[in-house]
């Protein structure tokens, strides 16, 4: 019945299987979860909270009020202090008590709730006159209300807020309890509903291996036997519907294709074999030198034209055995004539090889003359070059005389000023002992020794006069020969000057000199450098020639053995068959 449906069927049923198990399972803890929940959210806010308000509103009756009242009594706590805490308990009580009646409450523990606050009602009317006391610091009052009506009035309601307790925890117990029941069952539902979803994998696999799996791994096995050439295998599950029976008859139609491929394989190989014994036959023929031998009768349509292309190419292979020939016998008489040609060439470049040797010697000679003429002018030009640097020395040694002479000119001039200074003082003095001489006249008697000293100062100073006189002359003398010696000095100066510059013209045309032999030696060289190179050249013409002749004469021998080769090929007349194939070709 599956075979019928189509595999994306029977893949969508096994899915659809698999997924409603696991929908089902899936819903299942979603309940469990959800149950859980809102089992422990009763649990947290209608049990847990509860019992914490109840709690803090015993231990505020407890510890607020009636533990602040033993207080106050033993002098523990200020009546004041006392009356605050009583004051804040009792808000505390009030808050608390709100807060858990505004929780949800079942019907008896609303019976248990009403009863513990009607107790509160009687209790706080008790603490309410405790409070009164406590303000006003009434110990008496505060004695009587703790002795006689306070315990009184409290422990009933803490009998009350006991019972409250109680049963906040056999109901907890018991939302506890149902919890568990209902998750023991869901997890029986979910055991049950995990062994369905198992058994449904276990179909959809069942289903998978037999309607899928097992026929497209016979269908692969099969189409590898017709991969192997083995055409005569059945091809199972053609009459399937689904894609596995399309595929099976695909299968066989490539069956039946294979077997008239063979069929037509088988008869194309006889026809080849024909084909191949005739141009086989025809080979065999131009391997034995029978170019005459063209495949006559026709071949099959495919290779017909084979046989044509045959025949022309057999046609063209004749004309270029007889083109081979004639070429061969017009290359033979025109090697001849080449070798002739080669060997006059030969002697010929030999000869001019001697005349370049030659021409090559002479000019090596001429340049290293003109090489030894420029290494002479440059030895000139450095001696040229010592002379000007000799002139210019003696220059500077003039110039140095001549400053010498000027400041001993100078010198002279100062020395005669200090002459005319000296021939000054001595006419002050002269002038000094004449008037000393004087006075000493007039002295008389006593002055006679001063008239003495002072003639002899007068003779003193004229010879001074005299001396100074003959120093000046003196003096001019030396001046007018310092004149003479810088004149001649600087004449000396001169005739360098003029020695300079005829050396600096001597030394740039010796240097030009110099050039010119430089690249007048490097012109020979060049020059002798390529009379080398021609004759280097030259004799590789000669040698090429010697080898253009070498290889003339053996071409004249392996075109003499070409043409006795190609007389070896019969290439015969040419049939009518033969000249309508040649026409073909060249049309």
């Amino acid at each position: 019945m599956l075979s019928n449906y189509s595999i994306r069927s029977k893949l969508t049923l096994c899915l659809g299987l698999f997924a409603l198990a696991l929908l089902a399972l899936l819903a299942t803890l979603a309940a469990v979860t959800k149950t859980d929940s809102a089992a422990f959210q009763t649990l947290l806010a209608d049990r847990v909270v509860p019992l914490r308000d109840l709690k803090i509103v015993a231990d505020q009756y407890a510890v607020a009020i009636v533990d602040a009242s033993h207080k106050a009594r033993n002098g523990n706590l200020t009546m004041a202090k006392a009356a605050e805490q009583v004051r804040a308990g009792r808000g505390q009580i009030d808050a608390q008590w709100k807060a858990y009646r505004a929780t949800y409450i079942a019907e008896r523990e609303a019976v248990l709730a009403d009863t513990a606050e009607k107790r509160m009602h009687a209790a706080d009317r008790k603490v309410a006159e405790l409070q009164t006391a406590l303000d006003r610091g009434d110990r008496a009052a505060l004695d009587r209300i703790v002795v006689s009506d306070l315990y009184a009035a409290i422990d009933p309601v803490s009998e009350a807020l006991s019972a409250l307790v109680e049963e906040q925890i056999v109901v907890a117990t018991q939302v506890s309890e149902d919890a568990l029941t209902f998750d023991r069952w869901a997890m029986i539902v979910s055991f049950a509903t995990a062994l369905v979803a198992g058994a449904v994998w276990l179909f959809a696999l069942m289903i998978s291996r037999n309607a899928i799996i097992r026929p497209i791994g016979t269908l692969a096995d099969t189409m590898e036997e017709l991969a192997g050439q083995t055409n005569d295998t059945e091809i199972p599950y053609q009459q399937q519907r689904d894609e596995i029976g399309r595929m099976a008859r695909a299968c066989e139609i490539f069956r039946a294709a294979a077997i008239e491929r063979t069929r037509a394989e088988e008869e194309a190989a006889q026809t080849q074999q024909q084909v191949t014994a005739a141009l086989r036959d025809a080979i065999a023929a131009i391997s034995a030198g029978d170019l005459s031998r063209d495949i006559l009768y026709p071949f099959p349509a495919d290779y017909e034209p084979v046989r044509q292309d045959f025949n022309a190419a057999l046609l063209r292979l004749r004309g270029l055995i007889g083109a081979v020939a004639a070429s061969a016998r017009g290359i033979t008489t025109g090697t001849g004539e080449i070798a002739v040609a080669t060997e006059d060439l030969a002697r010929r470049t030999e000869g001019n090889s001697a005349s370049l040797e030659q021409t090559s010697a002479a000019i090596t000679v001429m340049g290293a003359r003109l090489k030894g003429i420029a290494d002479s002018a440059t030895r000139t030009l450095t001696t040229a070059g010592d002379a000007s640097r000799s002139v210019g020395h003696g220059r500077e040694v003039a110039a140095a005389a001549s400053a010498a002479m000027a400041r001993v000119a100078d010198s002279a001039r100062g020395i005669d000023g200090v002459i005319e200074g000296l021939d000054k003082i001595a006419f002050q003095t002269r002038v000094l002992a004449m008037n000393a001489a004087v006075e000493a006249g007039r002295a008389g008697e006593a002055g006679r020794g001063f008239a003495v000293v002072a003639d002899l100062v007068s003779a003193l100073a004229m010879r001074a006069e005299e001396e100074a006189k003959r120093a000046r002359e003196q003096l001019t003398v030396t001046q007018s020969e310092v004149v003479s010696a810088v004149d001649m000095v600087a004449r000396v100066d001169a005739a360098l000057v003029q020695i300079a510059g005829a050396t600096d013209q001597v030394h740039t045309l010796l240097d030009s000199m110099s050039s010119e032999n430089r690249a007048q030696a490097d012109a020979i060289s060049e020059i002798a450098t390529a009379v080398s190179t021609m004759d280097h050249a030259t004799q590789q013409n000669a040698a090429m020639v010697e080898e253009t002749s070498a290889a003339a004469r053996s071409l004249r021998t392996e075109v003499t053995t070409l043409n006795g080769q190609a007389g070896q090929f019969h290439i015969g007349p040419a049939p009518a068959a033969r000249s309508a194939a040649q026409s073909r070709v060249l049309h």
